[in-house]
């Protein structure tokens, strides 16, 4: 089981990365969840994680006092309104895509949003 959650740690890690360059897709919770899934499966890979210089703090305030940091909210609610709006005025994606994505974008950016500042 430990290497089925290592892949899946190192695929939500990927989309992680690069939801840090693609505006549709959420960074915060694919890192989130790949720490946990690290911790789960490889304490090295974790280690390393909670050791990156971008994220690794966020990263382990989130798994020690469930918080935050005020900076990534905003960035994240700036990416969400930045790829609404991108979604939006593309006349090409179909309305169904662009609802199913703005759920889903609310649903994440609200999830960061309400979560605490500080602990």
């Amino acid at each position: 089981m430990k290497l089925v959650w290592f892949g899946i740690a190192w695929i939500s890690f990927s989309l992680g990365i690069i939801g840090a360059f693609l505006p549709i897709i959420p960074t915060t919770p694919f890192l989130i969840l790949s720490a946990y899934l690290f911790s789960k499966s490889s304490p090295r890979f974790h280690a390393w994680l909670l050791g990156l210089p971008i994220a690794g703090k966020g990263i382990k305030d989130w798994q020690e006092n469930r918080v935050i940091r005020p900076r990534a909210k905003v960035l994240c609610a700036t990416m969400i309104t930045f790829s609404l709006a991108v979604i939006y005025s593309t006349p090409t994606i179909p309305l169904g895509v662009k609802l199913g994505v703005t759920v889903l974008l609310i649903s994440v950016g609200s999830f960061v949003v309400t979560r605490k500042n500080r602990p």
